[in-house]
């Protein structure tokens, strides 16, 4: 999947979740997500070893988000499981999140420090978007930090995983469509 094509597809999968939840349609954001992630994966030399990077994404997304909920930094506005506490569709961005470590954000799988700033910044960005757009409520700015923390963690992790769990190509070929 070209570059250009997976970043795109990463942001109509994003709004489509983000404005779902955010008009109380929740399942139309984390279908257009699966779908989307479904034909990253028909579009890879190897569908399992991508899977197995989205599948890790998910879980990493089923235990980070229902910690902050459960600690009364984030509120989901829609599409809530379990109490309230685990968003669908924020496990569905968490796997759609996936689909571009081994694409369009995988120069950052040789720079683990930059890879965790990004996910020190851009976690908390992405969250304080979605609150603006009215799909979830941060409760403090204690809530910013921890998801500032959990999504550098989680960046340096997810960077592990697609160093090991590559569908897109080949290091060789990633190396000369360069």
């Amino acid at each position: 999947m070209a570059i250009a094509v997976n970043f795109i597809a990463f942001q109509i999968g994003w709004f489509a979740c983000v404005l779902g939840a955010a008009y109380h349609m929740p399942l139309m954001g984390t279908g257009i997500a699966l779908t989307i992630i479904v034909l990253h994966l028909a579009s890879t030399i190897d569908p399992i070893a991508e899977l197995k990077l989205v599948l890790a994404a998910a879980g990493i997304g089923f235990v980070f988000d229902p910690l902050l909920a459960l600690a009364g930094l984030i509120a989901f506005t829609s599409g809530t499981v379990f109490d309230g506490i685990l968003a669908h569709w924020m496990v569905a961005l968490w796997m759609l999140f996936a689909i571009t470590l081994n694409v369009s954000l995988r120069w950052l799988k040789e720079r683990p420090l930059l890879a965790i700033a990004f996910g020190g910044i851009g976690g908390p960005l992405a969250y304080v978007a979605g609150e603006k757009l009215g799909a979830l409520r941060i409760d403090s700015s204690l809530g910013i930090v921890a998801i500032g923390v959990g999504w550098a963690v989680a960046m340096w992790l997810l960077v592990i995983l697609a160093r090991r769990f590559n569908g897109i190509a080949t290091p060789l070929a990633i190396a000369h469509e360069t």
